[in-house]
């Protein structure tokens, strides 16, 4: 497990450049008469592995001193926190919520605040440094096991930099700053608006689905997806749980 979080913490050894296959169908929003809900729990078991340390070893007077400890698996009394769940390849339904319609990743004390956020897919990024010192903004689209750059920039100074973001092939974004080696986060890029954050006991819900089948999916920026189904009924309820673990 410390081998595989090693792996994502530091900059991405694997490149994909090929194009994605099939380009995906543009989402209609549609008035949705008796819509379902789906809601659950995610949790993690087994041992919760320990936050890995970075040694904070330039710009010391923005960044601080000492160690900087990044716990990429944030589990609270056996819920796993951090979790976007989601359904997958949903054409139509319900309108998106505007206000996650961009992401604000900011960059303030040489930490990314917030550290998982959302925003939706073809979209702006607002990438902001509030520090006086310069940052190298680095996202890579996660696509299993294996990251493609999304950007690659510098921001010398303090300031905003507007950049849209439309992933072909992820749902998410690994967050890095190329200039300090202890900066990370992470992005969900939403293709429709069926998601949800997981709140701090790990529960979540997402409500106005049109009546159908779905593939229910568990995102984790490190332990990567969990998959589950419904088949939501008009105006009923379905629970779907999900478990990760080392």
């Amino acid at each position: 497990m410390i081998k595989k979080l090693t792996l994502l913490a530091g900059l991405s050894m694997a490149v994909i450049s090929s194009p994605s296959a099939f380009a995906a169908k543009e989402y209609q929003v549609v008035e949705v008469s008796h819509g379902g809900s789906i809601s659950g729990k995610v949790s993690f078991t087994g041992n919760d592995p320990a936050p890995l340390v970075f040694k904070i070893a330039k710009d010391n007077d923005v960044c601080g001193d000492g160690n900087r400890e990044i716990d990429y698996v944030r589990v609270n009394n056996g819920a796993l926190t951090e979790v976007v769940v989601y359904l997958d390849k949903i054409n139509q339904g319900k309108a998106f919520n505007e206000a996650e319609k961009e992401a604000s990743i900011v960059q303030k004390g040489c930490k990314f605040v917030p550290y998982m956020q959302i925003m939706h897919n073809d979209n702006n990024a607002v990438i902001v440094n509030e520090d006086p010192v310069m940052h190298n903004i680095h996202t890579y689209e996660i696509i299993g096991k294996a990251k493609k750059t999304v950007m690659n920039m510098s921001q010398p100074d303090k300031g905003t930099i507007n950049k849209n973001v439309e992933l072909k092939r992820g749902v998410g974004m690994k967050v890095e700053c190329d200039a300090h080696d202890f900066m990370h986060g992470f992005v969900f890029v939403a293709k429709n608006p069926y998601y949800a954050l997981v709140a701090e006991d790990g529960s979540y819900s997402i409500d106005n689905i049109p009546a159908g089948k779905y593939k229910v999916m568990a995102f984790h920026g490190t332990l990567g997806t969990e998959k589950g189904s419904a088949d939501v009924s008009a105006g009923a309820s379905q629970t779907v749980d999900f478990s990760f673990s080392e």
